[in-house]
């Protein structure tokens, strides 16, 4: 029987990713395509980088695409990590257009809610089960939460204040190589970050995804905080995975 296939792509602050997704298997079909993000990154920039990376694989089927935004309807209504310019921006409509496609073949959602989906969806039985937050750490700290399995759509856990400061200046990794910080200075910053969140929401579970997931054996053990914090199963590729399958189950933030 062959694979239901779906196509999902990633839009961060530093990279552009992109790829064939296996839906019954929640992974990809051969490799993926990375290109920089532009610089600026505004709109049509990131739309044509976006349409480079379809026509790459020539699909043309329906597809879903993440934005580093709280998105609603389409629109997206923040821009931590990209340009301002994305702000009221109707990225659903702007990405159809781009991509030739019908407005419903396009759905468009928040990075880390796309990667929790990915992990929920995919991962082990237990993570949906209570209160599970999954945390992206990379340019800034995304954040997707789920009560037995069910998102609740653009939270915006990595600007918590922290110690006076907004949580992902402090923790999200790219501050740990731009201060050249060891695993342990860095995971004590992580740890001062999950300990506001835990007196927040009291979550059962953590999983810990975005690029350092895949050092995970490097800090995760350093961390001194009460909910148990597991590394993302799907790595880096969870974005990818949850938008194309996000468009299958019909998403809409």
């Amino acid at each position: 029987m062959a694979a239901t296939l779906g196509f999902g792509v990633d839009i961060g602050g530093s990279g552009i990713k992109g790829g064939v997704v296996d839906l019954d298997a929640g992974k990809l079909v051969g490799e993926r395509l990375r290109i920089p993000t532009p610089d600026p990154s505004k709109p049509d920039a990131v739309a044509d980088v976006v349409k480079q990376i379809v026509d790459e694989f020539a699909w043309t089927g329906p597809l879903g695409v993440t934005l580093p935004a709280v998105i609603k309807h389409g629109i997206a209504h923040t821009a931590a990590n990209i340009d301002k310019s994305w702000l009221g921006t109707d990225a659903q409509s702007l990405f159809a257009e781009r991509l030739k496609r019908e407005h419903g073949d396009v759905v468009v959602l928040n990075d880390a809610d796309a990667a929790g989906v990915a992990e929920i969806s995919y991962g082990w039985p237990d993570d949906q089960k209570g209160v599970v937050v999954l945390l992206t750490f990379g340019t800034g700290i995304g954040s997707a939460l789920f009560r037995d399995g069910k998102l609740v759509p653009n939270t915006e856990f990595g600007h918590l204040e922290v110690d006076g400061h907004d949580a992902e200046t402090r923790a999200a990794a790219s501050v740990k190589e731009e201060n050249d910080l060891s695993w342990a200075e860095w995971a004590t910053r992580v740890a001062r970050y999950i300990r506001s969140l835990e007196d927040l929401i009291w979550p059962d579970l953590i999983i810990a995804g975005g690029g350092v997931s895949k050092k995970a054996d490097k800090w995760l053990p350093l961390l001194d905080v009460r909910t148990k914090v597991v590394a993302a199963e799907l790595r880096n590729d969870a974005g990818i995975v949850g938008a194309a399958r996000a468009m299958k189950v019909g998403h809409d933030g």
